[in-house]
């Protein structure tokens, strides 16, 4: 009996010592069966892709302000965009914003339920309620009413910091068991209203935490599930607790749609959520560019190509796999693997095309060199028409 093992570069090697360079095949995750609602045309749950979003940082009465950077989000590849409608102002705003734009907007309700009725009177895609401040149940039940008539879905949207007083009280702190109940809570008075378009958030800035309820809520319900670590902060440290809250569920097949909170602009949440969902397989590529971490042994400034190299392929939106190597000890291997690759050595760059040598260029060459190379090429799927 032959036994393989692993090589990293993805290939497999026999006890006889013969190599196998077909890649290792990795299955798709499993997700997890739940129903699914439409929001502004953009299907959530069920076998729906999983979609991204983003919120809003301006005053919704802004209208210039708030577009133009909805604008910003749909040019970085945004499903779904919130805007918080917080007081008359902001609710008069949504019917100019909402013309103005291309993407499904949904409306962020706290503590007065009338503006969620008004967004819903001004066509909004989604409304997204907390339980913990919304108050009584007759004005959760108006704004089920007046979604109902329209066709606007609903998100339960659950947060660690603003459970309702007697469920903290009865669970002490917040729980995983705590947010599972308030969310449960809400979606019964949906289901005794005969409301069936809803999605459930359990956020929190633990992200510990924030997994456990998910886990909770998905094991006992089939609700569609708004993925998100809140209030993550800053990208340095938000990217990594976002990465590892939603990652982690996303690949145990739980989520059905996500947010990526940063303290930054939205459009840097669209990038980082797209990501998330690039590294596991659940969205197509785009530009994809990846460089070694560099070490003693670089021998061009791989810093500065990188950067210019981002910046002259923003908004390119081919599914092609860029590598950039700055040695040449993992250099050739590493970028011949790529679809266009780069491996470099005092000062000259070696490029490869789909594991091909090509050419040798200089280093100052080789950024706009990358950028021709991804404008004439050609994905798989398009050779084979």
């Amino acid at each position: 009996m032959k036994l393989d093992v692993l090589n990293t570069n993805g290939s497999t090697t026999t006890e006889s010592g013969s190599a196998d360079s077909r890649p290792m095949v990795v299955a798709p995750f499993r997700r997890r069966k739940t129903r699914q609602v439409v929001i502004g045309g953009i299907p959530v749950g069920g076998d729906a892709p999983i979609s991204v979003q983003t919120m809003t940082k301006t005053k919704t009465a802004d209208v210039e302000a708030t577009v133009a950077q909805i604008k910003r989000c749909e040019e970085a590849g945004v499903d779904i965009v919130r805007v918080t409608i917080n007081d008359k102002h902001a609710a008069a705003a949504i019917g100019e914003i909402l013309s103005a734009v291309n993407v499904p907007l949904v409306s962020d309700i706290h503590f007065n339920h009338v503006f969620a009725l008004k967004a819903i009177e001004s066509g909004i895609a989604k409304v997204r309620i907390n339980p913990g401040n919304i108050g009584k149940v007759e004005r959760i039940q108006e704004v089920l009413e007046a979604a109902k008539d329209k066709g606007v879905p609903i998100r339960i949207g659950v947060n660690s910091g603003s459970l309702e007083k007697d469920i903290l009280e009865k669970h002490g702190y917040p729980t995983p068991e705590a947010l599972f109940e308030s969310a449960m809570r809400h979606a019964e008075i949906c289901e005794k209203a005969d409301f069936q378009d809803v999605i459930i958030s359990v956020k929190s800035t633990d992200v510990r935490l924030m997994i456990e309820a998910y886990r909770l809520i998905a094991e006992r319900t089939d609700y569609p599930l708004h993925l998100g670590v809140t209030e993550a902060g800053t990208p340095r440290v938000g990217i990594i607790k976002s990465a590892v809250g939603i990652g982690t569920l996303l690949a145990e097949g739980i989520g059905d749609t996500i947010r990526v909170s940063l303290t930054d602009e939205p459009e840097k949440e669209v990038e980082v959520g797209k990501e998330i969902l690039r590294s596991l397989g659940l969205a197509s590529r785009s530009v994809e560019i990846i460089a070694c971490p560099t070490c003693g042994r670089l021998e061009i400034d791989l810093f500065k190509v990188t950067r210019q190299l981002e910046d002259a392929l923003k908004g390119y939106k081919k599914p092609v796999k860029i590598a950039l190597l700055g040695c040449v000890v993992n250099g050739p291997g590493e970028a011949s693997e790529a679809d266009i690759g780069i491996a470099a050595g005092k000062g000259i760059g070696i490029l490869y095309r789909k594991g091909e040598v090509v050419k040798r260029i200089k280093e100052e060459e080789i950024v706009q060199t990358i950028v021709e190379e991804v404008e004439n090429f050609e994905p798989e799927e398009n050779l084979a028409h």
